[in-house]
């Protein structure tokens, strides 16, 4: 079984904290570091960026981590040889998440069987068209078992999200607000309203709520309207400041205590 489908299946009841960060941010060779300590910290999912030269979905922060980690020597091809190396140390699911060109350029074919070969458990790509996903990604990517996660936002009609839910599997990524990603203090009435509207919707994929998550009122909200959260700008500002992922950790578990 793919590791998110049994991460979700075997987390029914509990509210699961996935975090993000730029893979060769804040050193070249951190990444697997970085994963590593997430998992012994109890993080039940990974999002690893990979690092591109114009991330149109995130805000500066996350811009700022990919700019670092290109200037720093980090590649796809680097990237897949440093999580090869953890693959059988790591039991919680790793997703890639990012741009359709430099996986393009890759190749669909080789980047899902590099995924297979490095312990990857699916992608999120913001800009793959979902008519390109169909046709060309998904069939690749199942003859692969790898999970291609869509995102919706609060201005996804409900005749897409139903479509996104019936033609894919993992879960599905919900992101709080249009806007770009970055931490937020609080999720307004119009975001609490996007939240329970979905909720009514008995989608069949399990969902998680990022974008603006980095306190306790964001992350209770968020884990309580989905099967958990995603922080990644509030995590990739404490992992740059302190270099450190055990300290950047507790600072941000701190930090979603207040």
């Amino acid at each position: 079984m793919n590791k998110i489908n049994k991460l979700f299946s075997e987390n029914k009841d509990k509210k699961l904290l996935s975090l993000y960060f730029c893979a060769g941010c804040p050193t070249l060779e951190g990444t697997a570091d970085v994963i590593k300590t997430m998992e012994r910290r109890g993080i039940a999912m990974v999002e690893v960026g990979i690092p591109f030269s114009d991330p149109m979905a995130d805000g500066p922060v996350i811009q700022d981590a990919a700019t670092n980690a290109l200037k720093n020597g980090m590649s796809l091809h680097k990237l897949f040889t440093q999580l090869e190396t953890i693959k059988n140390e790591v039991s919680i699911p790793l997703v890639l998440m990012g741009y359709l060109n430099p996986i393009m350029q890759y190749g669909i074919e080789a980047f899902c069987k590099s995924c297979v070969e490095s312990g990857v458990s699916g992608v999120i790509i913001p800009d793959l068209p979902f008519k390109d996903y169909q046709e060309v990604v998904k069939p690749i990517a199942d003859r692969y078992d790898i999970r291609i996660i869509m995102l919706i936002t609060p201005e996804t009609s409900e005749e897409r999200i139903r479509f996104i839910d019936e033609h894919t599997d993992g879960f599905i990524y919900m992101v709080s607000s249009a806007a770009i990603t970055g931490a937020q203090k609080s999720f307004d009435e119009a975001k609490q309203e996007y939240f329970r509207r979905i909720n009514a919707m008995n989608l069949r994929n399990p969902r998680m709520i990022g974008f603006g998550i980095s306190n306790k009122q964001t992350l209770e909200a968020a884990q309580q309207n989905a099967a958990g959260a995603i922080i990644g700008s509030k995590f990739v500002t404490l992992l740059s400041e302190s270099k450190d992922a055990d300290e950047a950790l507790d600072k941000l578990f701190q930090a979603l205590e207040q």
